[in-house]
């Protein structure tokens, strides 16, 4: 499978080539009021009955080809991928959110750095030996939590390596070991609220406050948590009654043959209670500013920052990890760098939707052309169903890109306004994003994360397919039954 990168650069390719073929028109806006939090709010949207193609003195309609390179600050192909990453400012795509992802990653790996979360989760594991009945709910609810709120998912692998042989000892096999591990960040991935890889950059590139509908996407991860804890707890209480029925049985004979007494001691200290509190401290206070005082992405960078610093200098004080003052700002770089990846492609995705004439509605481009095309398309379609297939579009699409985050930066330029125009709300658009996207990864043989979980579980991707897909199902008719419900009921 070629590289999210590749394909953003074919896809540009492909852009570059409409503006020969497609000729571009403009959208009126019209500014709809709506209420959120018992205030009453204005906002522009399309006026989908306003679509018009721009037109010569000849009454031909105009195109507006891009070629391989334009100097003095234009549009060529070959500029596409800079003046993505420079478009937008502070407050949205593509440089806001970038800097944003900058921000959030170093923070985040102070917080790694630390020890602590890793630490954590050996002590839950020791912990929870004896009583077998918790072990699945606890670590399940956590690895959930690992992918909400900082977007766990190749961590998963190494906890995979250690779990695994424990999960065998207990009676378990290598696919519940999968399950506790990938698929519960997943599930914490794909139904979060404040997700930095997903949610967090749709509704920045969509034009909603980041971090807005927090509320109820908490309750959707706690369902879903739950689904996924009830699916695993009833599948491990099988195969501990008959370990035959495991799919992998005849693979988990490797961990059976060489079982070990591997160690679970860990330290967890106070200084480690002070850094999780600070770090439930930091969301809760962000979740604050975002519904009281209408913070966007500059603030929430801020605070995650300012939590970034405190748990360094609790690290230091308490030498957690041998923590110093330098390994702070290593660990900061560090963290900054795993979103490098990232936000390159959510710059030259951005940088797409510039060759394509850019995001304005009310400006000619080959953009407002698709949309209207699209929109003509699915607009005969009740507005529910539109909605539902967003969902399915999204599923699908994550097999081609696994990455939450390059998955946002491509498909959210096109279905934020295609959902004003065929009378879907943003908010439900990005819930499609996330939950297309996300849920998808526990079964995709093309995301490096799963198949490595896989490996190291030694689990083959065929045993893995007979036994997810159940799961994999029941996920999509409950994520289509919220995003119905959703749409019905005005989520905003």
């Amino acid at each position: 499978m070629p590289d999210t990168l590749v394909i953003i650069f074919f896809v540009a390719l492909a852009a570059m080539l409409l503006t020969y073929i497609v000729p571009v028109g403009a959208f009126d806006t019209q500014e709809i009021a709506y209420v959120s939090d018992g205030v009453e709010k204005t906002r522009s949207v399309v006026d989908p009955e306003s679509f018009r193609y721009q037109i010569d003195e000849q009454g031909n309609s105009v195109k507006q080809p891009v070629g391989l390179f334009e100097g003095g600050g234009g549009v060529g192909f070959f500029n596409f991928a800079f003046e993505g990453m420079t478009s937008g400012s502070k407050w949205g795509t593509a440089i806001g959110v970038i800097m944003f992802m900058l921000v959030i990653g170093g923070a985040f790996g102070v917080v790694m750095e630390t020890g602590t979360i890793d630490n954590g989760i050996l002590r839950l594991i020791d912990k929870t030996r004896g009583n077998e009945g918790l072990f699945i709910p606890v670590i399940f609810t956590l690895f959930s939590l690992g992918g909400a709120v900082f977007g766990m998912g190749e961590e998963a692998i190494a906890f995979a390596i250690i779990i695994c042989p424990l999960m065998i000892r207990l009676g378990f096999d290598g696919i519940t070991t999968v399950m506790v591990t990938y698929v519960a960040t997943q599930i914490g991935f794909a139904s979060s609220w404040m997700n930095p890889f997903s949610v967090a950059i749709a509704q920045g590139i969509a034009g909603i406050p980041v971090l807005s509908g927090a509320g109820v996407r908490g309750l959707l991860w706690a369902g879903f948590t739950l689904m996924g804890i009830i699916f695993t707890m009833r599948y491990g209480a099988k195969i501990r009654k008959q370990p035959q029925l495991s799919y992998c049985y005849q693979s988990d004979q490797y961990f059976r043959d060489h079982q070990s007494s591997a160690s679970l001691e860990s330290r967890f200290n106070l200084g480690d209670i002070l850094v999780l509190l600070t770090i439930l401290s930091a969301v809760v206070w962000v979740i604050w500013g975002v519904v009281t005082q209408a913070w966007f992405i500059p603030e929430i960078a801020s605070q995650f920052f300012t939590m970034g610093i405190i748990v360094g200098v609790i690290a230091v004080i308490f030498r957690l990890n041998g923590m110093t003052v330098n390994r702070i700002a290593t660990s900061f770089k560090q963290g900054a760098t795993t979103m490098l990846e990232p936000a390159i492609l959510v710059g030259c995705a951005s940088g797409i939707l510039i060759l394509l004439g850019g995001g304005k509605p009310t400006e000619p481009s080959v953009l407002n052309t698709l949309l209207s095309g699209a929109g003509s398309v699915i607009g005969q379609l009740p507005a529910v169903f539109s909605a539902w297939f967003m969902l399915l579009f999204q599923s699908v699409f994550n097999f081609f890109v696994t990455s939450g985050s390059g998955q946002a930066a491509l498909t959210m330029p096109l279905m934020a306004p295609l959902a004003d125009i065929v009378g879907v709300s943003r908010q439900v658009a990005v819930l499609a994003f996330q939950l297309g996207d996300g849920f998808t990864n526990v079964l995709v043989p093309t995301s490096a994360s799963l198949m490595a979980t896989l490996g190291v579980c030694r689990v083959d991707w065929g045993a893995w397919l007979k036994f997810i897909w159940r799961f994999m199902l029941a996920l999509f008719i409950v994520s289509s039954v919220v995003v119905v419900t959703a749409h019905y009921l005005g989520f905003n």
